[in-house]
C-alpha cells in the first residue's frame, strides 16, 4: 500500500492548504443533522478537490466522505477512500488550530493506509499496514503505562463529571479537542494517554486515525 499512502499524503497535504486559505477568514457556515453539526465552505472546497484528485488517480476505488452524498456503488468495491475533509469543523470555525484533513484507504473493510494533516499546526501523521506510524516523518508511539501518574485524557468536561469519583480522581483532564481524529493522533504520539470515543462517531472520523493509533500501539506492544 505504499503507492496509495504516497497518493493520500499528497492529496491530503495539498487539500489541507486549500482549507487553510479559509482558516481565520470567517467562511460561510451551514448547519446539518438538525442543527447539531456545522459545515463550512472550506469543508466543501477541500472535499471537492480531494474527490477529484483521488478518484482520477484510482477510478476503480469507492468513495465515502462526510461531505458527499453516499453512493451505494461503494459497497461493490473492495477498496475505497474514506475521507473527512475537515475533522474538527467547530475548532476550525472558532479559530483553533486543532483540526485536520483525514484520508484513509480501506480494503475489504480494514484501513490499510491513512493520513492526517493539521496544516495550522504544521503536522502530518501517517501509517500503513505493516509500516510504522509517523509524525512529520519520524516514528511515534503511544505512552507506556504508568500506574503512579494520573491518566492524561482529552475529554469533554461533562464526560468527566459523569464518571464515578474513584475514576475521576485518577484522571488529569486535558482540554477537550473537537477533532476526534486529532485526539487519536495525540494518543498515538504520546502527547496524551487517551480519549473517549462516543457512539455517534463515524468511519470518516476513525479510519485514518485508528490505523495510525494501531501502528503506534503495535510498536510498543501496549494493549
Amino acid at each position: 500500500w505504499r503507492e496509495d499512502l504516497a497518493l493520500t499524503r499528497q492529496a491530503a497535504s495539498d487539500r489541507a492548504q486549500v482549507a487553510l486559505t479559509y482558516f481565520g477568514q470567517a467562511p460561510e457556515v451551514w448547519w446539518k443533522n438538525e442543527g447539531r453539526s456545522p459545515v463550512s465552505a472550506a469543508d466543501f472546497a477541500a472535499n471537492d478537490r480531494l474527490q477529484s484528485m483521488l478518484m482520477a488517480a484510482r477510478p476503480g476505488y469507492g468513495w465515502l466522505s462526510e461531505e458527499t452524498d453516499d453512493d451505494p456503488v461503494r459497497l461493490s468495491r473492495e477498496t475505497l477512500f474514506v475521507v473527512d475533509p475537515i475533522d474538527g469543523t467547530r475548532a476550525f470555525i472558532a479559530g483553533e488550530k486543532t483540526w485536520c484533513v483525514s484520508v484513509a484507504v480501506v480494503h475489504r473493510g480494514r484501513p490499510v493506509a491513512g493520513v492526517l494533516v493539521a496544516p495550522a499546526l504544521g503536522e502530518e501523521f501517517s501509517a500503513a499496514s505493516a509500516q510504522p506510524a509517523l509524525k512529520n516523518g519520524k516514528r511515534i508511539e503511544v505512552s507506556p503505562p504508568n500506574a503512579l501518574e494520573p491518566l492524561k485524557l482529552a475529554v469533554a468536561e461533562d464526560v468527566i463529571k459523569s464518571l464515578p469519583p474513584e475514576h475521576r480522581n485518577s484522571i488529569h483532564r486535558v482540554r477537550h479537542v473537537p477533532s476526534l481524529a486529532y485526539r487519536l493522533a495525540m494518543t498515538a504520539d504520546g502527547t496524551i494517554d487517551g480519549t473517549i470515543v462516543k457512539r455517534n462517531s463515524h468511519d470518516w472520523d476513525l479510519a485514518a486515525a485508528g490505523l495510525i493509533l494501531q501502528r503506534a500501539r503495535d510498536r510498543t506492544g501496549v494493549a
